[in-house]
């Protein structure tokens, strides 16, 4: 008879021990089926801005050919040497002129049914310059063209901070999601809640460069040379996710 009161005892103990974690799912069920239930939209927009450009960067060199290695490495040295120089009486600091690109090259020659014959041998030398203002950029070009430089490959125009842009094109954005989520929300019966999330993508990117020309006379450049930066444009896109209710 003691048995049988103690299991009995054991079995009410137990099933008090379980009734606190039985309770608690039934407390949390509603929290997770009225999330499941709720109306939400997901929604995406963009904001752009334009502005003008603040800087470039251009890719110029020297490109020189001689019957051997070394001869065509030393007239390549003393002509860039020449354009380096140029650059900073055109106002170009030192730290806006990296070396991009410096190639030794053989050169030969071929006809059918012969062997290469070596001509000689070829230096391109070229460097990224950044003009922080854009006035210097046409002189620059003829400076270092009119002291040897015959290479010209392209240009990119650019911003040295991007940032304001970026937060004028953001609003932009956001404005124009808030807009879209009280025009879906009016048409299909229902008021904007709250904003649950919000992410962003694209963002201000420098363009590649352009080409331009090789150039080798200097006579066509007499003139000047203009340059126009237009405008640039920067898109940042966003997307949101709103709930609703009636």
């Amino acid at each position: 008879m003691k048995t049988l009161f103690r299991a009995a005892a054991l079995a009410g103990l137990m099933a008090t021990a379980a009734l606190p974690a039985t309770t608690a799912l039934a407390q949390t069920a509603p929290a997770a089926d009225t999330m499941f239930r709720a109306t939400t939209f997901n929604l995406s927009a963009y904001g752009e801005t334009r502005v003008a450009p603040d800087m470039a960067t251009i890719n110029l060199g020297v490109m020189t050919e001689a019957p051997t290695a070394a001869a065509a490495m030393r007239a390549n040295a003393q002509k860039m040497t020449a354009v380096m120089s140029a650059l900073g009486k055109a106002g170009i600091a030192a730290k806006d002129i990296q070396t991009s690109n410096l190639n030794l090259s053989a050169q030969y020659q071929y006809a059918e049914n012969q062997p290469p014959k070596l001509t000689g041998y070829q230096v391109s030398n070229q460097v990224t310059v950044r003009v922080l203002d854009l006035a210097r950029l046409g002189p620059a070009v003829d400076a270092v063209v009119a002291s040897g430089a015959n290479q010209v490959n392209g240009i990119a125009f650019g911003l040295d901070d991007p940032s304001a842009a970026e937060n004028a094109a953001r609003e932009d954005a956001v404005k124009a999601l808030a807009a879209k989520a009280d025009l879906y929300a009016r048409a299909t019966g229902y008021r904007v809640s709250r904003l649950v999330s919000l992410s962003e993508g694209g963002g201000y990117t420098p363009a590649p460069p352009m080409p331009m020309m090789a150039m080798a006379k200097r006579e066509s450049f007499d003139a000047g040379t203009p340059v126009a930066g237009g405008q640039l444009s920067v898109r940042i896109d966003v997307t949101g996710l709103y709930e609703l209710s009636r």
